[in-house]
């Protein structure tokens, strides 16, 4: 991340996403909604103090420390990377790592022992998720993509008719 272009870019993203995924779930908090059971997808709390799927419920504490470690290593792999593409996305993750975060360290039930706040629920995916883990998981798979073509897109030289290839 040499230009301070992508480096300006990286700061909006990880600041934006952290943003719009605590005013939503401030929102579906202070709405409480029920969820109607006729879409296909609706709003509902729920609170998570395990991972994705549900994964370590009932050790909020090592989920924390979990969480902190996966924001740390996207942050660092973030000030490594060269290219743009996996920058950008890896800012998303970054963002969206850091929202889930500060619910486990500001929520209640106190530090380190919070609950994410979950509120999107879809028909036919059983768990609840939130914005945050929206970003991470597509954050995750445009970096993995960006990684994987990086190499794919550079223009080929043609050698002029008669001449000896590159």
């Amino acid at each position: 991340m040499r230009s301070p272009r992508i480096r300006w870019a990286v700061i909006c993203i990880t600041v934006a996403v952290l943003a719009a995924d605590q005013a939503s779930k401030a929102l579906a908090v202070a709405a409480a909604p029920s969820g109607s059971r006729d879409g296909s997808v609706r709003a509902g709390i729920v609170r998570n103090t395990g991972a994705s799927f549900g994964i370590g419920t009932g050790h909020p504490v090592l989920i924390t420390a979990v969480a902190a470690a996966v924001l740390a290593a996207a942050v660092i792999w973030l000030a490594r990377t060269r290219g743009p593409g996996v920058a950008l996305c890896l800012a998303v993750v970054a963002g969206g790592a850091a929202g889930n975060l500060a619910d486990r360290l500001l929520r209640s039930p106190g530090p380190g022992r919070g609950a994410v706040v979950d509120w999107i629920h879809v028909a036919g995916y059983p768990p609840a998720f939130n914005l945050a883990d929206v970003a991470i998981r597509a954050g995750a798979a445009g970096a993995l993509v960006a990684m994987l073509t990086a190499g794919r897109w550079k223009p080929r030289r043609i050698a002029a008719p008669g001449a000896p290839l590159p």
